[in-house]
């Protein structure tokens, strides 16, 4: 996954060389968390749930044997290449001591970084708020307009006096 560009001052200079040897020297090319081999192409079920071609058996999130699927559930497999990053486990990229990072595939990334995100999401959601009531002037008025859906749709907006 590429570094953002407000992000890259964080990285130390040799952070490719880093991430390759946590990835491939340390985890031997797979997830440290459910174990999918890197640049593989795998089935996988919305669960969570993937096929190990190598055992021929199905595992589950973390990477331990699970049950196969029926027939509803094995229709809504879908194909995904697995690729590995290097994650640093506290959230800080300038923290790159190697027992702070993980070799994880990107699903695995994803479900580390969930809490990050989640915040992130309620910042961003908070900020469109506030840029509405500074600029364009009471939700009211907007709903009256058309622009935005009916107060049933949006329970946290309320009018104002």
């Amino acid at each position: 996954m590429p570094i953002r560009r407000e992000l890259r001052p964080l990285y130390p200079p040799h952070w490719r060389e880093l991430s390759r040897r946590v990835r491939f020297e340390r985890a031997a090319g797979v997830c440290q968390r459910c174990g999918r081999p890197h640049l593989t192409l795998i089935r996988c079920l919305p669960d969570g749930r993937w096929f190990d071609e190598r055992t021929a058996t199905w595992r589950d999130r973390r990477g331990r044997a699970a049950r196969w699927p029926d027939l509803v559930e094995a229709t809504r497999y879908r194909k995904t290449r697995v690729v590995l990053a290097a994650a640093h486990l506290d959230g800080d990229p300038a923290n790159n001591r190697l027992r702070n990072l993980r070799a994880l595939c990107q699903r695995c990334h994803m479900l580390h970084d969930r809490p990050h995100h989640l915040a992130q999401r309620w910042i961003t959601y908070r900020r469109r708020f506030a840029v509405g009531d500074l600029f364009l002037g009471p939700y009211l008025t907007l709903i009256k307009l058309g622009r935005v859906g009916p107060l049933t749709e949006h329970p946290r907006l309320t009018p104002y006096p």
